[in-house]
């Protein structure tokens, strides 16, 4: 079984499909990311589904990267006959869903050996398979694919084989289409052509960056890879591509993460935003405002990727998991759980949208007051926390906080933008809740705010409290936490998210380092004045990085590997975030539009040093 860094992704703005270094393609859903899956190897044995193209005997490509800006991914392989290359990639959507693979002969004469097996739902069921002129198509209830290719084929074992041999000059392509099976098969794909319109629909996307500076190469490719992520009829971007990576292998820490998390909004639209991706931003903020749209008490945490509330979490008994991590798992049962946190996370993206786009209509101001009343009765509540814990509810310090944030935040929409609603109620509220956090969610023997009321645990989230502008950087109980953290949450350096079985999670085994965890790190590390802290662990985590430039959720020290779903959006956000941060040389609050670095060139030219404020609202002490 390959390792979770071994993966690279494919993506068409609808789903997307994870190849391994050994040329296998081992999970693609079709026909959207969170529809089942047709390629579930990554999840069990060969059986379960998948593509490979390879040379015949070979195990591990020799090198593979994707073509500058995009997501088309060449594969070379050098062996004794010869060398040769594959180039794999998902035209962007029109009427069907298409992988291409093409083999092309780099020198000498390569034998290859092809293996198509396709399992629909989750490797449950066998498709009817039919020869025909130019390949096969396959069927199996809603499910049909067609496979077309010039090179023979053959049935072995509920399989389709391909073996041939490539010359130099020579290119054998192969298409992969899916369609519903009650529709008429597609019109062909011609792979030249649609690899031509895929690089140049790439290439025309990054063109709009306006990164510049040293991370810019890792940053556009964080970029590329969340463009992947998008689901482009909504607008919606989900976590990760997969279901059911394990955080601690061979355990049951496995979930389902191809849904859109509320939480990542402001991340999301801040790097969006600086990055020069208004118009992902927007997208993302209607979909943002479709999914909270309702009785502001029957918010959610997450959604599915057309806004969809009910997530049933179910497990998939036939499937063995990765590395034996059972049980596998699709829906999520957190859907529904009470994370007050979420609220303030909603209020703070769509203020920084206001602040982003000032000439636009707000027209959500509506919805942002019945959220925020709703939350005037329930900011005391015990409450899951934004890690999802399936154990007893409790006062999250972080939660705390974040109502805070969503009522200065209603403040500042009045105060700042001549908005309606009641100021100095809110204001108040925001005094209350401020008191509050500071007089319980603070351990003053050990110097740090703590992850619950009336406990001593630490908590990674604890690292966001000046991000969000509660505190400035340079508060004593700021820098206090800081230090705790770094001395008894960290491995190797790296984040914890918190310390699993003293924390009561609900859940046996441990986890890893939490990457998002590690890039909040380096952010307040450069918010404090530790300027040198900051790029050290930056650049460690960029190292932490697969051969093309993907991050997983989490990270193993002490085995040196990957863990959980891959590639993640909340490792890939805060790395483009800390970027334009250690290249602006501050930090900004999260409802602070982070300037491009074109921008942020233009300021040191004219001696600007707009939008820097480390003001806070509410008492201090």
């Amino acid at each position: 079984m390959s390792e979770i860094s071994d993966y690279a992704i494919l993506g068409d703005l609808h789903t997307a499909a994870l190849v391994s270094t050994s040329g296998s393609i081992d999970w693609m859903c079709l026909p959207n990311f969170d529809s089942p899956a047709c390629f579930a190897a990554l999840l069990d044995t060969p059986a379960a589904g998948r593509w490979l193209l390879a040379p015949a005997g070979a195990h591990t490509c020799t090198r593979r990267r994707y073509r500058p800006g995009t997501l088309i991914l060449e594969t070379d392989w050098e062996t004794s006959g010869g060398s040769v290359r594959v180039t794999d990639f998902m035209p962007i959507r029109d009427n069907a869903a298409d992988v291409v693979r093409i083999v092309e002969g780099l020198s000498g004469s390569v034998p290859m050996y092809g293996e198509l097996c396709l399992r629909f739902d989750y490797g449950h069921i066998v498709p009817w398979v039919r020869r025909n002129d130019h390949g096969l198509s396959a069927v199996a209830g809603p499910d049909a694919a067609y496979f077309t290719t010039a090179a023979a084929l053959e049935g072995r074992d509920m399989r389709t084989i391909s073996e041939f041999t490539v010359r130099a000059g020579e290119k054998v392509p192969f298409v992969l289409t899916w369609a519903p099976s009650s529709t008429p098969a597609p019109r062909p794909t011609d792979p030249g052509t649609a690899l031509r319109v895929t690089e140049e629909f790439w290439k025309d996307w990054i063109g709009r960056s306006k990164m510049e500076g040293k991370y810019k190469d890792a940053v556009e490719r964080s970029l590329v890879t969340l463009k992947g992520l998008i689901y482009a009829p909504t607008g919606g971007i989900v976590a990760a591509a997969t279901t059911s990576l394990p955080e601690d292998p061979g355990g049951i820490r496995n979930w389902d993460y191809r849904f859109c998390w509320l939480r990542d909004a402001t991340l999301t639209l801040q790097s969006l935003l600086a990055a020069g991706y208004t118009e992902e931003a927007a997208a993302w903020r209607e979909w943002l405002l479709r999914a909270v749209a309702g009785d502001p008490a029957d918010l959610q945490i997450m959604y599915g990727i057309d806004g969809t509330r009910r997530l049933p979490e179910m497990e998939l008994p036939w499937l063995a998991g990765f590395e034996g991590s059972k049980p596998v798992r699709t829906g999520n049962a957190a859907a529904p759980q009470l994370q007050l946190d979420v609220w303030g996370e909603v209020l703070d993206g769509l203020s920084l949208t206001r602040a982003a786009f000032p000439d636009a209509t707000d027209d959500s101001w509506d919805i942002q007051v019945a959220l925020m009343e709703y939350l005037e009765g329930a900011w005391d509540k015990p409450d899951n926390g934004l890690w999802e814990m399936r154990g007893p509810r409790r006062h999250n310090t972080h939660s705390k906080v974040m109502a805070w944030v969503a009522a200065d935040r209603m403040v500042k929409g009045i105060q700042q933008s001549g908005l309606p609603g009641p100021e100095k109620r809110w204001s108040r509220l925001r005094d209350t809740i401020h008191d509050d956090v500071m007089t319980h969610g603070f351990d003053t023997e050990r110097n740090t705010f703590v992850q619950s009321y009336g406990t001593t645990e630490l908590d990674a989230s604890l690292l966001l409290i000046p991000r969000v502008g509660f505190l400035p950087h340079n508060h004593p109980r700021v820098v206090g936490t800081v230090d705790a953290i770094q001395q008894h949450l960290t491995e190797d350096g790296f984040v914890l998210r918190y310390h699993p079985q003293a924390s009561n999670d609900g859940l046996s085994g441990t986890e890893g380092v939490f990457l998002a965890c590690s890039f909040w790190l380096v952010d307040a590390l450069l918010g404090i004045g530790r300027h040198h802290e900051a790029v050290e662990l930056f650049e460690r985590l960029l190292s932490l990085r697969n051969d093309v430039g993907l991050l997983s959720e989490e990270w193993d020290p002490r085995n040196q590997r990957q863990l959980g779903n891959t590639p993640q959006a909340f490792s890939h956000f805060p790395l483009i975030h800390c970027a334009l941060q250690l290249h602006h040389g501050r930090t900004r609050h999260s409802d602070t539009p982070l300037p491009s670095p074109m921008d942020q060139d233009r300021d040191r030219h004219q001696g600007t040093g707009r939008g820097y404020d480390e003001s806070f609202s509410g008492s201090a002490t």
